[in-house]
């Protein structure tokens, strides 16, 4: 009895499909059936259905709004060409869709499976190793791996959604069916690869999403399976070590396209990206920005043997030569002064356009110290000093920062408290007078500064009218006198 039960619903079910069938076949040409794929022209568009060339006498016509993109607007016009599959016919209508929905027979399920048909499918709850998806009131399943084109971390967030499915398999009567929403994902992600490798040209500019990052650049992603490489080299007009240093994984960047090379797949291609080139050459117009003799402030970027490379403007690099970092100290290892990264005051020396090379100077920013030096300091002036260092010939006493003055071995053995002074280390303070001033070559003489002759300098220290040359002679000439 139960048998005789399955066997006249089984009945039922082919004769509704041979019904459904036999109805859609009137008027229609006998090539053009249920389930099969129509590539026809957008014909015209109305306000809810846009009506298709079939390639027979009667038209085709599908909703508007299964055509409608993610912002529920229409991404087609009259002439585009649309991939669409025959689901019904009502009233000379052909009637058509993207995929087949709704309740049917399990006939037309089958129909589905072997002729390719794309169906709607609800998501009902996710079970193991995939999902439960509910077809034309049937039950089928999906695995995870089938339900998208990315590795699929939360399941739970496909639940209740609808998505067209390409029936994979069907078996056992459709007690086993499988789907799977990854294939059509592929076959369109295929189309629009096609269409974006037709439209992109060198000089293009797109927006992208970063996907991976490498030491020598990062991948940027514009569809699934479509990116491209922007090397270290094009991130940025400002020199860079490390892609982190201005990318992120995750971020959307503008680049513009500067190369396209053949893919290792036929069709695909490779794809070289720029991000400073959306932004053009800094180099342009520098001239309006920097001046010679301008004082600015700017970013260490690297630290070399010969001097340090300053950022002065955005792509803007100049280099402070290591005889050009200081007045004060002798540098001997630019990090003595410098590290990267360490914001400083330069003045630009000079600009060589053709070279693209800029001279900066971070010892006249903070300026000299020998300026106006003749009013610094006296013939005969008494003060202390500091041992910078000690050599055979005399001792080199720094009197401030930049300003050192050699007391000559001459002079120390001549003191009366020579022995007291070859004591004294590097670092130790030291009473001197100061002997001879040369401007011109930036150096003053020293000798110590014993009792005995103190008072003899100190009063001709304080002629002030006198120029250092005459000073000098009355100076000799007591020192004459005294010794005889």
């Amino acid at each position: 009895m139960l048998e005789d039960s399955k066997e006249k619903n089984k009945n039922e079910e082919e004769q509704s499909f041979a019904e459904l069938f036999e109805e859609f076949s009137k008027g229609v040409n006998e090539t053009l059936q249920l389930g099969d794929k129509v590539i026809g022209k957008i014909i015209s568009i109305g306000k809810e259905n846009v009506f298709i060339e079939t390639g027979t006498k009667i038209d085709g016509v599908v909703d508007r709004a299964e055509l409608l993109d993610e912002n529920q607007e229409l991404p087609y016009k009259k002439g585009d060409i649309l991939d669409l599959y025959v689901v019904a016919y009502d009233g000379g209508e052909i009637r058509l869709s993207k995929t087949f929905s709704g309740a049917g027979s399990i006939r037309i399920v089958e129909e589905a499976f072997e002729k390719a048909v794309p169906v709607e499918g609800k998501i009902k709850n996710e079970i193991k190793g995939g999902f439960h998806v509910e077809i034309m009131g049937k039950r089928a399943f999906c695995p995870i791996s089938q339900i998208d084109l990315r590795y699929v971390e939360n399941p739970s967030e496909y639940v209740g959604d609808t998505f067209p499915f390409l029936i994979t398999q069907f078996e056992e009567d459709g007690k086993n069916i499988v789907v799977s929403r990854r294939k059509l994902l592929e076959k369109e992600l295929e189309k629009q690869k096609q269409a974006f490798f037709q439209e992109i040209r060198v000089d293009t500019e797109l927006e992208g999403q970063v996907t991976k990052i490498m030491p020598y650049g990062a991948f940027i992603e514009f569809l699934p399976g479509i990116e491209g490489m922007i090397h270290l080299s094009e991130m940025s007009w400002s020199r860079i070590d490390r892609p982190e240093q201005v990318l992120s994984t995750g971020d959307r960047v503008k680049v513009k396209v500067i190369g396209i090379g053949d893919g290792k797949r036929p069709g695909d291609k490779k794809l070289s990206l720029s991000i400073k080139q959306v932004t053009g050459d800094p180099w342009v117009g520098v001239k309006e920005i920097v001046h010679v003799n301008d004082s600015l402030k700017g970013k260490v970027t690297r630290c070399a043997k010969f001097g340090a490379f300053v950022e002065i403007a955005p792509g803007i690099e100049g280099l402070v030569h290591i005889s050009e970092m200081s007045y004060t100290k002798r540098v001997l290892r630019v990090e003595d002064v410098v590290h990267e990264g360490d914001t400083v005051s330069v003045v630009v020396k000079e600009i060589d356009m053709e070279n693209r090379r800029i001279s900066l100077s971070m010892k006249d920013a903070e300026g000299d110290p020998w300026v106006d030096i003749e009013n610094k300091y006296s013939l005969g002036q008494v003060l202390n000093g500091s041992i910078e260092k000690k050599e055979r010939f005399g001792y080199f006493v720094s009197l401030e920062p930049g300003i050192t003055g050699l007391l000559p071995k001459s002079r120390i053995d001549g003191s009366a408290k020579s022995s007291d002074l070859d004591k004294l280390r590097e670092g130790d303070l030291i009473p001197v007078i100061v002997e001879r001033i040369d401007p011109n070559e930036r150096k003053i003489s020293l000798a110590p500064a014993d009792a005995a002759d103190a008072d003899d300098w100190k009063q001709y220290s304080k002629d002030s009218g006198s120029s250092i040359g005459s000073l000098g002679e009355k100076l000799r000439r007591a020192m004459k006198e005294k010794n005889g």
